[in-house]
């Protein structure tokens, strides 16, 4: 009988520390397991790129926050890439300026859907679909819509670039200027 009491003694005064560490390490867990899905209207080919920014809220708790690497998922199809589709080509020529298509759908063999979808580390959301319609083996149409050029995806991913290297350009010397001394 006295031993059990003096067990139950000492599991009784730590009983408050360790549902306090468990609450705790539940919190915790919970805000880092927290969705990355975000609030984004859904995607269709004449919408083009679509961009979603963190809110205040989201970037004031990034602090806290685990790191989280940026995502990039599917075919990146650039405005200029769109340009060099034409009504008429053949599939091999679609593939050779865009590439593999992501979605090649048995119910849609006509179709070919390139989607595109870019999460950032620091909350943005970034989703783009494009879609090819074939007929007869022949690009009958396609939908993209409003899609960033290469140099505004490139400054997306890196930052900004310095646009000092562009204006000014080096100043060459012609040969006849260059002396060579002995």
């Amino acid at each position: 009988m006295r031993v059990d009491t003096a067990v139950l003694h000492r599991f009784s005064s730590r009983a408050p520390l360790v549902a306090v560490l468990v609450c705790a390490a539940l919190a915790l867990g919970g805000c880092a397991s927290g969705s990355r899905a975000r609030s984004a209207a859904p995607i269709s080919s004449e919408a083009g790129a679509q961009t979603v920014q963190a809110s205040k809220l989201q970037k004031f708790f990034w602090i806290f926050s685990p790191y989280r690497p940026d995502i990039q998922q599917g075919n990146f199809i650039s405005k200029e890439m769109l340009e060099q589709l034409q009504v008429g080509q053949t599939r091999a020529q679609v593939q050779f300026i865009l590439g593999t298509p992501l979605l090649v759908d048995i119910f849609h063999a006509e179709r070919w859907d390139y989607p595109f979808y870019l999460a950032r580390g620091d909350g943005e959301l970034t989703s783009a679909r494009v879609s090819i319609y074939f007929k007869d083996n022949k690009v009958e149409r396609f939908e993209g819509g409003n899609l960033p050029t290469e140099r505004e995806y490139i400054d997306r991913i890196a930052g900004p670039t310095t646009a000092t290297a562009k204006e000014a350009p080096k100043k060459e010397e012609p040969a006849n200027m260059i002396q060579i001394s002995k």
